[in-house]
């Protein structure tokens, strides 16, 4: 079985996934900020849990969570860094303070995370790196200017690395969910189709990890309608985000 560190454990995709990982008898490192929602699956599985409590934008924390799985396995064979936040921009009240933090999680997180992770993945067996993005990088959505913009800069950054990578041995893939019933999609004020619970998205991906894809993306009706979307020029993309934006409250 193969030894993973998972952020995010704590609610969503990431807790679903960790169930997943540990029902087929993997050694998971649960990656979180409250130790308190991850305290019940370890206890669950005391054999094949370590708990490693952190931010991921926090570099000091990142690296001290890191030598806690060095000083306890050794090495890493799969890394999962799931781990990230939405908000939105409102219009006409831009907030260059809510596009860092959004930044900082989605983009500086991978990054410290990366950093720390490539090396146990190099002393791993059959080394395998997956991040979380967003289907949202192939179309641009009201409001979303932040957390797209940050999703797309995780989907260079990954597809850069996956090539960097290649000559060690390290497998790369990216996920790209659709919308996912998460707590934080709940707060979402607007319809998300085609809407997946996070049990369904875990098994999804933990299902198709083994072939090491270059992607996992789902629902795949909602993924190919983006991307063909994505594909309209310019001024008709605008045109649709327009007709996509939020009634003003009377």
């Amino acid at each position: 079985m193969s030894r993973y560190w998972l952020t995010g454990a704590s609610s969503g995709i990431g807790a679903a996934l960790a169930q997943c990982l540990l029902e087929q008898g993997h050694q998971v490192a649960l990656g979180g900020r409250q130790s308190e929602r991850l305290v019940p699956l370890a206890e669950r599985f005391p054999e094949q849990t370590l708990l490693v409590i952190g931010n991921v934008d926090n570099p000091e924390q990142v690296a001290r969570m890191a030598a806690q799985i060095q000083l306890a396995w050794g090495a890493l064979d799969t890394v999962i860094l799931n781990a990230g936040t939405c908000e939105y921009l409102e219009p006409g009240q831009f907030d260059p303070a809510l596009v860092e933090r959004v930044l900082r999680t989605n983009v500086l997180g991978v990054s410290y995370c990366l950093a720390a992770a490539l090396p146990l993945l190099r002393e791993g067996q059959r080394p395998h790196l997956v991040v979380v993005g967003s289907s949202v990088s192939w179309l641009a959505l009201p409001r979303a200017g932040a957390y797209g913009a940050s999703k797309a800069a995780v989907r260079y950054l990954v597809e850069s690395q996956r090539i960097d990578l290649v000559k060690e041995g390290i497998d790369v893939t990216l996920v790209s969910p659709g919308f996912v019933d998460t707590p934080l999609t709940r707060r979402n004020d607007f319809p998300m189709p085609q809407l997946w619970t996070a049990q369904r998205a875990a098994m999804h991906i933990a299902s198709r990890l083994p072939r090491r894809p270059l992607e996992i993306n789902f629902p795949g009706p909602f993924i190919l309608v983006l991307r063909l979307l994505g594909l309209l020029p310019a001024r008709v993309r605008l045109a649709l985000g327009r007709r996509l934006q939020r009634k003003e409250k009377e």
